[in-house]
């Protein structure tokens, strides 16, 4: 019930501008976001790539409905990646694109030109693209689009999230030479006919497509902060013969970063989502309702300052 009430302030107006206008509420963000601006990204990415770990960049921002906006959004993203390169950081560090943010609502094949625009950025950088999964009901647009991306750039990342009952079908058509996969539970409300609601159900649909990307082909990403699953997941990796560098896991900003170290400093490969921008009350909103640990956090943390 809490991760719903949480979901739904995701959407209300109201809610947004009293959290955003709350006092302290900014300094309490910074855990969870980088910062506002593209330097804050950097500094956050030279630090963490300083420690070992690999970085995935989200410039933050979606559901854009104005052309205007979505250009503002890929010009974020060609700066962002041409500010890696000239640091050197572009080998460490990927960037994590939303389609909608580019205009998918109002026009896919706006929001694919768009995208194939932050790839060819990508690849000139020398680095790579992953395209974040949002909302059920853009995944068959988004399915469409990475199809598209991957003819002229097959190392367009994607994203299946395990809550949806189609998950492990996603995986299994992901799953090829070549093809980089990001495995997560998934973050946004969906009705029981299209995802799972109970835990326990999503987590065994983690581990069912686990199985499956490590079986696979392709480059398994395992974006979860559950010790089991961690767990599960390299022992998949082994019974699979995939060394350390043939998968990766992929921890949130902000969300156990001692044991995002200690997994890079044995050898496994860690990468960090980070998300930067001023459009981070979405975001935050969603990390709240994935875990009530991040919510007593937020909530001690506001108290104590006010």
């Amino acid at each position: 019930m809490l991760r719903q009430v949480l979901l739904a302030a995701a959407r209300s107006d109201g809610v947004r501008r009293a959290v955003e206008t709350a006092p302290y509420t900014r300094g309490v963000v910074r855990r969870f976001v980088a910062g506002e601006t593209l330097n804050d990204a950097l500094d956050v990415t030279r630090t963490l790539t300083g420690d070992r770990l690999l970085v995935t960049l989200d410039h933050l921002g979606e559901g854009t409905r104005d052309p205007g906006q979505a250009e503002t959004v890929v010009k974020g993203y060609t700066d962002l990646l041409e500010r890696l390169a000239a640091a050197g950081q572009s080998a460490r560090a990927e960037v994590s694109v939303k389609l909608t943010a580019l205009g998918q609502a109002l026009d896919e094949d706006l929001a694919t030109a768009n995208a194939r625009r932050i790839c060819a950025a990508a690849r000139a950088a020398g680095t790579t693209v992953t395209l974040d999964m949002e909302d059920h009901t853009t995944v068959a647009s988004t399915l469409r689009v990475l199809a598209a991306l991957r003819r002229d750039h097959p190392e367009t990342g994607a994203v299946v999230q395990a809550y949806l009952r189609r998950a492990e079908e996603y995986c299994g058509e992901l799953a090829g030479a070549g093809s980089r996969v990001r495995l997560c539970k998934g973050a946004y409300a969906a009705p029981e006919s299209v995802a799972f609601t109970d835990r326990a159900e999503i987590d065994k649909s983690f581990v069912r497509c686990t199985r499956v990307l490590m079986a696979g082909r392709g480059y398994p990403m395992l974006a979860t902060h559950d010790p089991r699953l961690i767990e599960i997941g390299g022992a998949l990796a082994l019974l699979n013969d995939r060394g350390p560098d043939d998968f990766e896991y992929q921890m949130l900003y902000g969300v156990r970063p001692v044991e995002q170290r200690r997994l890079a400093a044995g050898g496994a490969r860690v990468r960090v989502y980070v998300p930067y921008g001023r459009e981070w009350y979405g975001y935050l909103m969603r990390r709240l309702a994935e875990r009530p640990a991040n919510l007593a956090f937020f909530l001690r943390a506001l108290a104590g300052r006010s």
